[in-house]
This record gives C-alpha cells, structure tokens and sequence, in this order.
C-alpha cells in the first residue's frame, strides 16, 4: 500500500481535494486499498480551508509516506517554519514531493525547487521566479515532473498530476479508467499549455458566438470575414463592429487565434506531421504556422512537440 500524504493549512483552497478523488477512484478500479489516503497539518485537528470549510487532519508525520502532496491557496502568504522544515525533510522520506497551483511557493521556500524545473498558475508564474531566482519556473506547462519533485499549474491540473501518478503506479489502464469515472480528459499531457488563447474571446451575442464556432467548425477554409458575417447574419460593417467590441479582436486577428489554438493541439498530440497540422487547420504551410506560433507563443511548432513529448516520458 502507498501512503499519499496531502499537507493541510489555514486558507487552503478546497479545490485541491479534487486530487484526492484520483486516488480514491484508483482504489476502486485496482480492485484493493492501493493508496492510504491521509490529511496532514502542522498541528492535526480541524483547518479551515480558503471557502470557510474545515478538514480534519492528523499532526505531520512522514513515517511510512510514499507520497507528499502540498495543495494551493486562493493568496500566497509565507508559510509557517513548521511546514516548511517538514516540506524540506520529505524528499529524504519520500519517493516523491508534489505541489499543485501555489503550493510550489511552500515547496520554493523549502528549498525544494532549486536548479529544478516547476510549474505553476500561470498567473503566479512570474512572482514564483522573480521570489526564488534558483528555480527554473516553465509557466505554459499543465504539469512538470524534475525527479522525485512534481509540480502542477492550476487547482484542476493537480488532476493531471494525480493521473500521472497514478499511471507510474498501476498503468495507463487503471489510469484510463480512473479518468473515465471521474469524466476527464486522460490525460493532457504536462507538457500542454496550461492557458488558452480561446479564452480571450468571450462573446456575448449569440451572432458573434455563431460566428466563432462557424470559423472553429470550418479551420481548413479560408473563412475571409464575408463569410463570418455571413454566418452572423450581419453586415460586414456591422459584423466587424460587433465583433470587436465583444472579443477585443479583428476577426482575422481571432481566425488566427482559433487557428493557432487548434495547431497547438494537435502539436502535442503527436500524431501528424506538421505539415498535415498546418494545412488541416488553415495556415496552408509550415511557414506560415511557424510565424504564428512565434507571434503567440514565442516558439515554434518543433518546440512545443518537443516539450509535450518530454514531459510524457519523463
């Protein structure tokens, strides 16, 4: 039985027990207690977590744990020197230390994240490395695993992180089936962007969403923005108009974007060549696709793949 130690404190986000429920399914599709799940803090007792919820914990105590697992909070605070100094001692008693979302800040404090590479919520990312300079912070990563430390961006990526523990474990099959049950994605890899550019386009009438899922449905095209309008119903004035009040963007400039978006995925996944990607998704050819990956995410095609399938292996 592995022991998976998951570190409790005041203003914890109560988000993170999702992370729980991986390893909770795990049991029940391996048939057998394959994880003994416990909650830990630095005194035991009821925590009150970030939404006014308490958890009732055991005192710390690494004896027997296989896995340590430090969740986030809604605010970085300094932690306490009693949690730290546990956090420090646990890579000798553990085979593996993992944080999700803001609990690497508690791992960065121990001293845990030097010369290693992590991840983070992005919108973290940059305080983590400008706070701890000797950490190698990859802040477009879902999740990243440097040896025995695991770090995780965002509340629902520490799912990913969970997944993959759970296929180290007992196999990708279990892990399959884990997510199933759970009704996730099995599972993005950690080497995928943890932020997406779709986000940013947030319309807000009905036309211009209809628009937008016309252009998603229809990538190989040339989709000029008659055609959008068209799909919207509008004039190509009025369209344009709209369009950019609501998303902030051209309509080329979001044609891009989706483009872009769907190229990323299907760069991670791995299973076409990357002219197949460019012309399946609009760009027509790689040089094309290579511009726009530059202008969005500061590298090119070859490097996400590359990132994406390290990340896997590892």
């Amino acid at each position: 039985m592995r022991r998976v130690g998951f570190v409790v404190f005041q203003g914890y986000q109560v988000m993170s027990f999702a992370v729980i429920s991986v390893f909770e399914i795990a049991n029940l599709q391996a048939g057998k207690e394959t994880y003994d799940i416990r909650l830990l803090s630095e005194a035991g007792g009821a925590v009150r977590t970030s939404s006014g919820m308490s958890a009732n914990t055991l005192p710390f105590d690494d004896a027997g744990l296989d896995t340590l697992i430090v969740g986030g909070a809604t605010e970085v605070t300094p932690s306490a020197p009693g949690l730290i100094d546990f956090v420090r001692r646990a890579p000798a008693r553990c085979r593996r230390v993992a944080a999700t979302c803001t609990g690497a800040f508690v791992l960065a404090e121990a001293g845990l994240l030097d010369g290693r590479r992590a991840t983070t919520h992005w919108g973290y990312a940059q305080a983590l490395q400008a706070q701890f300079p000797k950490a190698k912070i990859e802040s477009d990563r879902i999740f990243v695993v440097d040896g025995p430390i695991w770090t995780s961006a965002g509340m629902t990526a520490g799912i990913d992180l969970a997944l993959a523990m759970v296929e180290q474990d007992l196999g990708a099959d279990i892990s399959r089936a884990v997510a199933k049950k759970l009704v996730v994605y099995h599972r993005r890899a950690g080497g995928q962007s943890q932020y997406s550019m779709l986000l940013d386009m947030d319309a807000k009438s009905d036309r211009i969403q209809k628009a937008l899922s016309y252009a998603r449905q229809n990538l190989h095209a040339p989709l000029p923005v008659e055609q959008l309008a068209a799909a919207a119903n509008l004039s190509l004035r009025q369209f344009s108009r709209a369009f950019h009040a609501e998303t902030g963007q051209s309509p080329a400039k979001a044609v891009e974007n989706l483009r872009v978006e769907a190229a990323r995925l299907m760069m991670e996944e791995g299973r076409h060549p990357i002219d197949v990607v460019a012309r399946e998704t609009g760009f027509a050819d790689r040089d094309r696709m290579r511009r726009a990956f530059l202008r969005a995410f500061g590298q090119p095609p070859q490097v996400i793949r590359r990132n994406a399938r390290s990340d896997m292996a590892a």
